[in-house]
């Protein structure tokens, strides 16, 4: 591990409280600066992965954990208990071990729609490096090649269709400049309708078979998921033109690469990617990627949010979850909370705002097994009496509701099943 690890450390005494942030990657300098604002204790290594990042959260033990695209495996968060919240500083969450830190009561919170702009442009040069073929001919112009015969043959742009699959943040800008490139636009997501596409002056796709056969160039803007793995296949490539275009700045595993790479070879597709199923997860390595080794394939390597205005923006938004985690305790995006938690009962629990009064009725409920799920204590006005409505795991006998009703500061309790 690198013991040179590069550091700043800050107090103030305006902070509501002093948190440990471990930063593994490049970030911005204007957030570190913020972090430092509120009284964090902040320890910056883009270098750290892996085993290193291991020795370096149990070294440093931060509550907060800020990632780009390293990978977070339940290794990292074992190395330290002290770790309450990973920020990913971007919108994609699949390099960290959701289900670990969910295990762990880790909150991993996302950065959503603040690289959406920049991705879009790199989908457009993309495109327009596929269609004018402008890599070859930087490298011919650079091999002292001169061959404007070749070159002068591309299909262009205008009035053709480009199909969008997926219609978040960065589907939306890639739709937003297609307009300008006077090009029709199919769309498919799953949340899409035909009122929705009518809306975007899109053509509705119910299928993605259907958008491939429409389109002319295929852009993909779809998160990671277990749903969406391979969700780009061979009948998807089957059902392109030949000699279309095809885009992936979304991730790797979207794509089934060695349909692509059949694809290329016997549809003559032209292909845009950003990201590759077995990418490096560090910032400088050795790639032997196949499918970017066939001619026709144009690569960059997964830059497609790190354009100065891209980071800023997230560096903001980290630093707005972050201010308000440490003051109010809440974790804006948070993307591992139980959507719908198993809840059997509502207790709603009218009280006198005092000590002790909830801690009586959750030893009740503990002395029968009932676990408390979720839970919200309203105040009144003057703060003399509040009202909590606690969802539980179970259902009360109505002896431990007599129980509850005891106690001399409970002013009412209602029990409702779910």
């Amino acid at each position: 591990m690198n013991t040179e690890i590069a550091k700043t450390s800050i107090s103030s005494n305006s902070a509501p409280m002093s948190s440990v942030v471990l930063i593994a990657d490049a970030f911005q300098q204007s957030g570190i600066q913020q972090f430092e604002r509120l009284g964090c204790k902040v320890f910056l290594d883009p270098t750290l992965k892996e085993r290193s990042l291991v020795e370096a959260i149990a070294q440093y033990k931060p509550e907060i954990l800020i990632v780009r695209s390293t990978k977070v495996s339940a290794d990292m968060m074992d190395a330290a208990n002290s770790l309450s919240m990973i920020i990913r500083a971007g919108a994609g969450y699949d390099t960290i071990d959701i289900k670990a830190a969910s295990a762990r009561g880790i909150s991993v919170a996302n950065c959503p729609g603040k690289n959406s702009i920049a991705v879009a442009e790199l989908a457009w040069g993309l495109i327009l490096s596929c269609d004018r073929r402008i890599p070859d001919q930087t490298k011919d112009l650079r091999d002292g090649i001169w061959d404007k015969k070749k070159y002068s043959i591309a299909s262009g742009l205008y009035g053709r269709t480009l199909g969008v699959v997926g219609l978040g943040g960065i589907g939306a800008e890639v739709v937003n400049r297609a307009k300008a490139f006077g090009m029709r636009i199919a769309v498919w997501s799953r949340s899409m309708t035909v009122e929705k596409a009518e809306v975007l002056g899109a053509i509705f796709c119910s299928t993605l078979n259907e958008l491939a056969e429409k389109s002319d160039v295929v852009s993909v803007h779809v998160a990671s998921t277990a749903e969406t793995e391979h969700i780009i296949d061979s009948t998807f490539f089957d059902s392109m033109k030949d000699g279309a275009i095809f885009i992936n700045t979304s991730r790797g595993q979207v794509v089934d690469e060695k349909a692509l790479s059949q694809a290329v070879h016997r549809k003559n597709i032209r292909a845009g990617l950003d990201v590759y199923e077995d990418e490096p997860s560090s910032g400088a390595s050795v790639f032997s990627g196949e499918v970017i080794s066939h001619e026709g394939v144009y690569g960059t390597h997964h830059v497609g949010a790190s354009t100065d205005q891209a980071q800023e923006a997230i560096a903001e938004e980290a630093v707005h979850i972050l201010s308000t985690f440490i003051r109010e305790g809440a974790v804006l995006n948070c993307v591992n909370l139980a959507v719908e938690p198993t809840v059997d009962a509502l207790l709603a629990v009218r009280h006198k705002n005092l000590p002790g009064v909830l801690a009586h009725v959750f030893q009740i409920l503990s002395q029968s097994g009932i676990n408390v799920e979720e839970m919200e204590n309203t105040l009144y006005e003057g703060e003399f009496a509040a009202c909590a409505r606690i969802q539980l795991s179970g259902i009360p006998a109505m002896a431990d509701i007599d129980s509850i009703k005891q106690n001399k500061n409970i002013l009412s309790v209602m029990m409702t099943m779910q």
